[in-house]
């Protein structure tokens, strides 16, 4: 098989032992790779499962693309069942671990069962082991990384849990390159459940394609094409810090706990004062032109940290009542060492500052801390009481959903969620588009899925006839890059041709597969991720695909989106034309002809 390192490694915790299987041609030709391997062997192999008990599986996948010498063929998918929501969830990573995975020769990594003690998993090319990793039990994500790298040395890519993954927050991340983080859903929780605290690769191989020279000239094309745009150079000075400003400007940025789009300090957090005062330098993921990445330092703190991008400024900076960029940058590196997602962290101590300032809480529950927008030690101290599950932080741990059902008071209104998930970085209710992309998406509230802001600025926000199509399609092209392992920044932000990837898949694999082919591989993992849902929790449907009350019956006080929300009537005409086109239910049960097109169970 092409573009696929062929095997599977099966590590079983429990018992140590290891194994590899083949990559089965079906599945590759179904579900391409990525996500779309996870989400098939999560719906096979986990079923009626404690998302936080050895039952689960924590997969980790590469696509086939990962590893190839194309802008930017760095992501991998981590996934399991989530105990964030109890039904299906995965984190995108970039950075040097997929590719590394694939030169050592997988495609994928099933770990299931849990060891009695701490481990990290080694794999030295075809040299696999389970190794002792009591010394590293208690280490932040970054320490223990730069720990292995100390002992095996730089060539090996490491990813590893701290603190929030090893006493099972809900939203603890996997971080990998100082830096990058499989943040959403709680994969971290899962790895710490298993006691597993890293994994360490180092690959020599490479990556077998079909047609080489079809590889080299379109490879060529994509990077001519992005190092020619004269939009690259914002990327390498601001990376995504730059979408603070314009995100403040649409009325998009969350703002005290979403009670606002608009933060009226929004430059004091933006891409200048980033640039002019904690830049350190600049940092690319694997065969990546744009580099997004940008290292800073806080003098005043003593600290050095990858970040902050747009969501850790949206969610711990605007959300949190921010507006300093040092004070956004520190509280991101707290994050990291923690081992907790910036987007879920962010919107769990906002929401837990709300209910302070409307007296649901009080010191007497916090241990004393005194909780205000804009206090960056009371932030720092209160995720450290989440990483350690110690006072109230314990409640905070579990998301806000739950901590809404502990504090009660009405504090449901204050939980911004979907499914369990907590809200990223886009304020919807001049959105419609948007607010239905979140509602739907099958994770929770991500914006992974579809990012259709921009469609219903251009669209006209009011307007809701065919923005439902406008969802499908983004919820289609977005999560392939997913399966095929590349980057999706190239396409959504510099507009690269979707072209190129409808020919260099061919390229890569040998499969004679459209565009359209590709399309329905992605369709087809949407609707088996629903059925994963729908078959775990009883009840799910039409009821968990609701945006926040908040959303939809408090108009936005402030900003270009001053008076907008979305109706519950909006939302209902909506689901049910997002329902009827994906051939689903009114219930949004996919349909008994509809698994047949899609040859699902």
């Amino acid at each position: 098989m092409k573009g696929y390192a062929g095997k599977i490694l099966r590590v079983d915790l429990t018992s140590g032992r290891v194994r590899t299987e083949p990559v089965d041609a079906a599945l590759a030709r179904d579900y391409i790779g990525g996500r779309g391997f996870a989400a098939r062997i999560i719906f096979d192999e986990v079923k009626d499962a404690d998302p936080l008990g050895p039952d689960n599986k924590l997969v980790l996948a590469a696509g086939p693309l990962s590893g190839v010498f194309l802008p930017a063929g760095a992501k991998a998918t981590f996934a399991a069942k989530s105990p964030a929501t109890g039904i299906y969830g995965d984190a995108n990573i970039g950075g040097h671990l997929a590719a590394e995975m694939k030169y050592a020769g997988y495609d994928a990594i099933v770990f299931e069962g849990a060891a009695p003690e701490p481990v990290y998993l080694y794999i030295d090319d075809a040299e696999v082991d389970l190794r002792p990793a009591d010394y590293l039990w208690g280490q932040g994500t970054v320490t223990a990384e730069q720990s292995l790298k100390a002992q095996l040395g730089d060539e090996f890519q490491i990813a590893a849990i701290g603190p929030a993954g090893e006493n099972r927050v809900y939203f603890a991340c996997i971080g990998h390159d100082i830096g990058r983080q499989a943040g959403r859903t709680g994969v971290g929780a899962v790895m710490g459940s298993k006691k597993l605290k890293a994994i360490a690769i180092r690959g020599t191989g490479s990556v077998e394609v079909a047609d080489l020279e079809a590889v080299r000239r379109i490879g060529r094309e994509m990077i001519l094409k992005l190092n020619g745009d004269p939009g690259l150079q914002v990327w390498h000075d601001y990376g995504l810090t730059s979408v603070a400003t314009w995100s403040n400007s649409i009325g998009a940025l969350p703002t005290r706990n979403y009670q606002s789009g608009y933060f009226e300090s929004a430059e004091g957090i933006g891409h200048a004062a980033m640039k002019e005062r904690i830049f350190l330098s600049t940092k690319a993921c694997f065969g990546c032109p744009m580099a997004c990445g940008k290292f800073t330092e806080v003098k005043e703190r003593g600290i050095r940290v990858e970040g902050p991008e747009y969501e850790t400024i949206a969610l711990i900076g605007s959300n949190c009542g921010f507006d300093r960029i040092e004070d956004v940058a520190y509280l991101n590196q707290v994050c990291d060492e923690l081992g907790l997602d910036t987007i879920s962290a962010g919107n769990a101590i906002a929401f837990a500052i709300e209910c302070y300032q409307n007296g649901v809480i009080s010191a007497g529950d916090t241990g004393g801390l005194e909780l205000r927008f804009g206090d960056a030690d009371a932030f720092a101290s209160l995720a450290g009481l989440i990483a350690r599950r110690e006072g109230i932080g314990d409640v905070l741990a579990n998301g806000v959903r739950h901590a809404a059902t502990v504090f009660g008071g009405g504090t449901a209104r204050y939980a911004i969620q979907v499914k369990g998930l907590e809200w990223s970085g886009y304020e919807a209710r001049g959105a419609p588009a948007m607010m239905l992309a979140y509602a739907t998406c099958d994770i929770g509230a991500s914006h992974n899925r579809a990012w259709a802001i921009t469609h219903d600025i251009a669209a006209g926000r009011d307007l809701l006839e065919g923005k439902a199509e406008k969802v499908i399609e983004l919820q289609h092209i977005r999560p392939l890059f997913d399966l095929l392992g590349a980057c999706r920044l190239q396409w959504v932000e510099m507009g690269l041709d979707l072209k190129y990837y409808a020919d260099i898949y061919p390229a890569v694999t040998g499969v004679d597969a459209s565009w359209d082919d590709l399309l329905t591989c992605s369709e087809r993992v949407f609707n088996l991720t629903r059925l994963y849902a729908q078959r775990e929790l009883p009840g799910f449907g039409r009821s968990f695909d609701y945006p926040p009350a908040r959303f939809m019956e408090e108009p936005v006080p402030t900003g270009e989106t001053k008076g907008k929300l979305v109706t519950r009537e909006q939302i209902d005409w909506l689901l049910d034309r997002f329902y009827e086109l994906r051939g689903w239910d009114r219930d949004g049960h996919p349909k008994p002809e509809t698994l047949r097109r899609l040859r699902l169970p």
